[in-house]
């Protein structure tokens, strides 16, 4: 079967783009935006509405498959692509990749992403949102002339299993940390809840905030949960910020780490993370040593790797390096959802937790899609996306899942 038609449509993605620069140089939060001026290339203002641009492939039996270009809420921020603006970028779609992909055969879904992957504008490659967007709408399309779901088109062609159950879903709260919370709890969620510890003012002095919270949810949790048998894991991300405030001490923030994990108890925690060096190489290291001396201390916390853990390649330098304890494969950085498949099967080889992570500035095209991989690759979570507002997000990512399981043995 051939691709017939390539279309573009420009949309909104189920958050914004944020200057994280600016929001670490204490930007004031004001109402739903910030004021203070961007200091990040391209942005007008620190907050923005997200952009992405759809990719319609016209299949010649007159199927429509599609994937959505989107980049992540932090864009430019930590050796990331720039700021994905639709009106800037659907004319290099046209130009680049609408040649390549009209009239071509359908083929498997690893040749394509690594043909298109492969793709440079002006000697450079694209950018990772759009990469993004064309291998979704490229498995979509090897799925759909097969008649087959996505998920089977990933596990069929990487030798894996589809998971006979749910993949634990993690939660995200946003600027909404209590609320959100009480959300998360009632609909049972895995992993919560996320709570975007994201400045040394929420943290507060010496993390007596994030200390005081995690003591709340953790009561929060048996005040509120609907059967005796939940017990969510705690996942908190806290953008380098704990580092910070302890001057990049290994006892201090080891020590509060433990102080975390006493709070939370009987539940587990898992901080994300915790420092932030400033290039790959010093954060990997950053990350092994705090490994290291939080086994000596007998500390069972799980670090997480974000922030310039960025690429396939960065994944499995990290892996390599046990640089932490999981790390977040966060799709639209990654570009060509093959890479996302590869790091997590990497992080497997590696006895790494891989968590296929993403941002609240995608769609729920990318959330269905990034489903199916995960069904398929069977990683340790899965972020529930896009948005902030806990139940779209989580509502998207269970009921795909949720399809596939259905759909799974009778397709």
């Amino acid at each position: 079967m051939k691709i017939s038609k390539l279309i573009c449509s420009g949309g909104r993605t189920g958050f914004f783009f944020d200057d994280q620069h600016a929001i670490k140089l204490n930007a004031v939060k004001d109402g739903n935006t910030y004021k203070g001026y961007p200091v990040t290339n391209g942005f007008r203002s620190v907050r923005q509405a997200g952009e992405s641009i759809s990719i319609m492939l016209l299949l010649e039996d007159g199927q429509v498959a599609h994937g959505d270009c989107a980049a992540v809420q932090y864009s430019g921020a930590a050796g990331r692509d720039p700021l994905f603006l639709a009106e800037d970028f659907i004319p290099i779609i046209e130009k680049v990749v609408k040649p390549v992909l009209e009239g071509r055969e359908i083929t498997t879904f690893r040749e394509m992403a690594v043909e298109l992957d492969a793709l440079q504008y002006e000697n450079r490659p694209l950018h990772t949102a759009i990469r993004y967007g064309i291998t979704q709408a490229a498995l979509d399309a090897v799925a759909k002339s097969k008649h087959k779901l996505m998920a089977h088109i990933v596990a069929e062609e990487y030798n894996t299993t589809i998971s006979d159950s749910m993949i634990p879903i993690f939660s995200q709260s946003g600027d909404e940390p209590f609320l959100n919370a009480d959300k998360m709890i009632l609909k049972q969620a895995d992993v919560l809840p996320h709570a975007l510890f994201n400045n040394v003012d929420k943290l507060g002095f010496h993390g007596t905030k994030l200390l005081e919270y995690v003591k709340w949810l953790r009561n929060r949790v048996f005040d509120l949960r609907i059967t005796k048998d939940y017990f969510p894991i705690i996942h908190l991300d806290v953008y380098g910020t704990i580092g910070t405030v302890f001057d990049l001490s290994y006892d201090k923030i080891t020590d509060f780490l433990r102080h975390l994990e006493e709070a939370a108890k009987p539940l587990k925690v898992y901080v994300e993370g915790p420092v932030d060096m400033g290039d790959r190489d010093t954060q990997a290291l950053a990350l092994t040593r705090l490994r290291q001396v939080m086994e000596m201390r007998g500390i069972d916390i799980k670090l997480v790797a974000d922030e310039w853990c960025n690429t396939l390649d960065d994944v499995i330098y990290f892996a390599k390096n046990k640089a932490g304890h999981m790390l977040q494969i966060k799709t639209p950085d990654l570009g060509g959802i093959h890479n996302s498949i590869e790091a997590v099967l990497s992080c497997k080889a590696h006895n790494m937790d891989g968590y296929l992570g993403g941002t609240c500035n995608e769609t729920e095209r990318s959330a269905q899609i990034c489903a199916h991989i995960a069904m398929a690759v069977n990683p340790v979570q899965m972020l529930a996306k896009p948005g902030m507002g806990m139940d779209e997000g989580y509502m998207i990512v269970y009921n795909e899942m949720k399809r596939i399981l259905a759909l799974k043995d009778i397709m």
